[in-house]
């Protein structure tokens, strides 16, 4: 026979602060370069704030998601400053 206790515990809500850091490793893994790291990134401050078990996975969600719109930012500029030095170098660009 057994007894069951009338109370019951309740598992901790981390789903914010796993959902980042998932977001952040799969955008790095797979190249998501924009909307995924930017839903992490608002996922994990929002983590930060409402649950303080999933502290560890937010913060890593953060760094993560922070790292990938980092490496995209400095994509973008080289792509620009690529794109002018080739339209600088075209032999018509300076008539």
């Amino acid at each position: 026979m057994t007894t069951t206790s009338p109370y019951q515990t309740v598992a901790p809500v981390r789903t914010l602060s796993v959902t980042s850091f998932v977001l952040g490793l799969a955008s790095i893994v797979f190249g998501w370069t924009l909307v995924a790291p930017v839903a992490g990134l608002v996922l994990g401050i929002l983590a930060l704030r409402r649950e303080p078990l999933g502290r560890a996975f937010a913060l890593w969600g953060i760094v993560l998601n922070a790292l990938m719109l980092a490496g995209v930012a400095i994509g973008v500029l080289f792509a620009l400053v690529g794109l002018g030095l080739g339209i600088a170098a075209l032999p018509f660009a300076w008539l």
